[in-house]
């Protein structure tokens, strides 16, 4: 079996994390910090992610807001998908990504990572919960 990457999207970080072979569980690899603005360097880290470890689907959290409005940071999510598509040729999944960075920081402060350590690891563990849902409603 292959891959599924997942990817915690946010206009300075973008936190990512993979499945393993069997599709079971998610791990966070890394966050790409970026300036928000030129996306070429975010995608083309997230090509190199997909090509390294054989990825074959990608999951994307879509930032909805809960009155159901499309809000700026959605519309650029979904943007950004659109470029990665088009740079590794797999369609991502948009799933609901609210509140997944405040468990992230929960989860975090209560082992006892806080500060700078927090939020160097906050968006890869976001992602990593995207992707842990994700896998688990699909073997469902």
């Amino acid at each position: 079996m292959s891959r599924v990457m997942a990817i915690d999207f946010g206009m300075r970080r973008i936190g990512v994390a993979v499945s393993d072979p069997l599709r079971i569980m998610a791990s966070g690899l890394e966050t790409i910090n970026w300036n928000g603005v030129d996306s070429d360097y975010a995608i083309d880290r997230l090509a190199q992610i997909v090509k390294e470890m054989e990825i074959s689907e990608i999951v994307l959290g879509r930032p909805s807001r809960t009155d159901g409005t499309v809000s700026e940071s959605e519309e650029k999510a979904v943007l950004f998908g659109q470029l990665l598509e088009e740079k590794v040729g797999i369609k991502p999944v948009f799933r609901d990504e609210r509140y997944t960075t405040v468990i992230a920081s929960q989860f975090l402060r209560s082992t006892g990572v806080s500060g700078k350590n927090k939020k160097k690891v906050v968006d890869q563990v976001a992602a990593e919960i995207i992707l842990q849902e994700y896998l688990d409603i699909s073997r469902a």
